[in-house]
Protein backbone atom coordinates (compact mmCIF):
# COMPACT_ATOMS: atom_id res chain seq x y z
CA UNK A 1 0.00 0.00 0.00
CA UNK A 2 1.13 3.70 -0.47
CA UNK A 3 1.22 6.49 1.82
CA UNK A 4 -1.74 8.13 0.83
CA UNK A 5 -3.81 4.48 1.52
CA UNK A 6 -1.86 3.84 5.05
CA UNK A 7 -3.35 7.42 6.12
CA UNK A 8 -6.56 6.85 4.98
CA UNK A 9 -6.67 4.00 6.65
CA UNK A 10 -5.10 4.74 9.61
CA UNK A 11 -7.58 7.65 9.88
CA UNK A 12 -10.94 5.33 9.28
CA UNK A 13 -9.66 2.94 11.49
CA UNK A 14 -8.72 5.39 14.44
CA UNK A 15 -11.77 7.82 14.28
CA UNK A 16 -14.24 4.17 14.36
CA UNK A 17 -12.67 2.85 17.30
CA UNK A 18 -12.11 6.01 19.16
CA UNK A 19 -15.82 6.16 18.52
CA UNK A 20 -16.69 2.59 19.61
CA UNK A 21 -14.39 2.80 22.58
CA UNK A 22 -16.32 3.46 26.05
CA UNK A 23 -14.58 6.50 27.63
CA UNK A 24 -13.03 9.21 25.99
CA UNK A 25 -9.73 9.22 24.36
CA UNK A 26 -7.67 12.79 23.53
CA UNK A 27 -5.62 13.48 20.70
CA UNK A 28 -5.94 15.00 17.79
CA UNK A 29 -6.05 13.92 14.05
CA UNK A 30 -2.58 12.45 14.24
CA UNK A 31 -3.00 10.45 16.89
CA UNK A 32 -6.18 9.43 15.45
CA UNK A 33 -4.20 8.44 12.45
CA UNK A 34 -0.90 6.63 14.59
CA UNK A 35 -3.38 4.62 16.29
CA UNK A 36 -5.24 3.48 12.89
CA UNK A 37 -2.11 2.16 11.80
CA UNK A 38 -0.92 0.89 14.72
CA UNK A 39 -4.42 -0.90 14.91
CA UNK A 40 -3.40 -2.13 11.25
CA UNK A 41 -0.90 -3.92 12.12
CA UNK A 42 -1.81 -5.29 15.29
CA UNK A 43 -4.88 -6.43 13.57
CA UNK A 44 -3.51 -7.59 10.66
CA UNK A 45 -0.86 -9.94 12.68
CA UNK A 46 -3.76 -11.41 14.51
CA UNK A 47 -5.70 -11.90 11.86
CA UNK A 48 -2.45 -13.71 10.14
CA UNK A 49 -2.01 -15.84 13.20
CA UNK A 50 -5.40 -17.03 13.57
CA UNK A 51 -5.68 -17.80 9.94
CA UNK A 52 -2.00 -19.97 9.78
CA UNK A 53 -0.88 -20.55 12.93
CA UNK A 54 2.31 -18.63 12.57
CA UNK A 55 3.11 -14.84 14.03
CA UNK A 56 3.93 -12.26 11.01
CA UNK A 57 3.78 -8.66 10.71
CA UNK A 58 1.54 -8.32 8.38
CA UNK A 59 -1.17 -5.39 7.89
CA UNK A 60 -4.58 -5.61 5.96
CA UNK A 61 -5.61 -3.96 2.71
CA UNK A 62 -7.53 -0.65 2.13
CA UNK A 63 -10.86 -2.84 1.98
CA UNK A 64 -13.95 -3.24 4.25
CA UNK A 65 -12.42 -6.67 5.74
CA UNK A 66 -9.14 -4.69 6.13
CA UNK A 67 -10.69 -1.74 7.90
CA UNK A 68 -12.60 -4.09 10.09
CA UNK A 69 -9.73 -5.88 11.06
CA UNK A 70 -7.33 -2.05 11.96
CA UNK A 71 -10.53 -1.15 13.88
CA UNK A 72 -10.70 -4.40 16.00
CA UNK A 73 -6.62 -4.00 15.91
CA UNK A 74 -7.04 -0.39 17.24
CA UNK A 75 -9.41 -1.22 19.98
CA UNK A 76 -7.16 -3.52 21.50
CA UNK A 77 -4.01 -1.31 21.15
CA UNK A 78 -6.30 1.53 22.91
CA UNK A 79 -7.28 -1.34 25.70
CA UNK A 80 -2.85 -2.21 26.23
CA UNK A 81 -2.26 1.66 26.21
CA UNK A 82 -5.10 2.63 28.87
CA UNK A 83 -3.36 -0.51 30.62
CA UNK A 84 -0.07 0.00 30.28
CA UNK A 85 -0.67 4.17 31.18
CA UNK A 86 -2.62 3.37 34.20
CA UNK A 87 -0.22 1.09 36.07
CA UNK A 88 3.26 4.13 35.75
CA UNK A 89 1.03 6.58 37.10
Amino acid sequence: MNLVAWLVLGLLAGAIAKAIYPGHQGGGILSTIVLGVVGAFVGGSLAVLLTTGSLALAAPSLSLPGIVVAVLGAMIAIFLWYSFASRAV
